[in-house]
């Protein structure tokens, strides 16, 4: 038998109803506040909060103040109460929707997760009926401690401490503009310093790495900042200046005539694509399943 996964002696768990009263005064800020959130009484919140503070043998409320705080101890237990309730519903969510557990939440920043995996979700959906992927968006910094995913599409480079890896594809990029912008693409790397450049909040030296690429000097540039590549596309799209966007985003755009080339030539990577996950997910089955079906679309292109 193993123990290393073993759930703490009973005494050390309290009870969800007292979890679910101080992490509401914590929230709301007071009893009677919290009393109404959870549709119960102000004396139950205290006799709630009063029976966690008992079991734990440590004092959660400040009781020398006018109205109920919650002493630094009770501060930092209501944060984890406040994250293992969130875990815990969103348990019940997928319990709910997949009683047979075939399921798995992804975490995919925008760009990458809907213009080119979403389109292929269906192919896997459709030889995996019994799995389902659920998909959030994130843009980078991203953490998994909110729980909130057992998978996430990564970019940038092995930096990430504590996942395992699973490399995807480089992120090439291309220098796109609005057919108005310019008379045609420009000849040398070092003329597009002339025109606005947008920025992407999440990757602000993306311009200043692909000039270096091309051994241009270009430092601190400045232009409009954007927090998603969906709004610096449009913000391409209407004229507001040269964006650097992946491949696969670019070229479906300059197809349908809203952007075009803003210099000519191949598209150059500035990192890369990657699937993680934490550890302790790495053996559940609808992770396995996926990331198997990954590799398989990778293989082919």
């Amino acid at each position: 038998m193993s123990y290393d996964h073993m759930i703490a002696p009973r005494r050390f768990l309290p009870s969800i109803p007292s979890l679910l009263a101080l992490e509401a005064v914590d929230r709301l800020g007071s009893a009677s506040a919290a009393a109404e959130d959870l549709s119960l009484t102000q004396s139950a919140i205290s006799r709630q909060l009063k029976q966690l503070e008992e079991q734990m043998g440590v004092d959660l409320i400040a009781r020398d103040q006018m109205r109920m705080q919650l002493t630094p101890a009770g501060t930092g237990f209501a944060k984890e109460a406040r994250a293992i309730l969130t875990r815990l519903a969103q348990a019940s969510v997928k319990l709910r929707a997949n009683p047979d557990g075939g399921s798995f939440t992804l975490s995919i920043l925008p760009s990458f997760g809907l213009h080119w995996l979403a389109p292929r979700l269906k192919e896997f959906a459709a030889s995996h009926p019994g799995i389902t992927v659920n998909l959030h968006t994130h843009n980078l910094p991203f953490s998994f401690d909110a729980g909130t995913a057992q998978a996430a599409i990564h970019y940038g480079t092995r930096d990430w401490p504590g996942v395992e890896y699973l490399p995807l594809m480089p992120k090439h990029v291309l220098p796109v503009c609005a057919p108005g912008l310019m008379d045609g693409p420009v000849a040398r790397p070092a003329e597009l310093l002339d025109y606005p450049l947008l920025h992407l909040e999440t990757h602000p030296d993306c311009w200043e790495q692909w000039f270096h690429l091309h051994d241009v000097p270009a430092a601190k540039l400045r232009g409009m900042l954007f927090d998603q590549s969906s709004a610096m596309t449009q913000g391409a799209v209407h004229g507001l200046g040269v964006a650097l966007l992946p491949d696969f985003l670019a070229e479906n755009e300059i197809a349908q005539g809203r952007l075009a080339l803003a210099m000519e030539g191949a598209a150059v990577s500035l990192g890369e694509y990657f699937l993680v996950w934490p550890a302790d997910h790495a053996e559940e089955y609808p992770l396995i399943k996926f990331r198997e079906w990954l590799l398989m679309q990778l293989e082919e292109g």
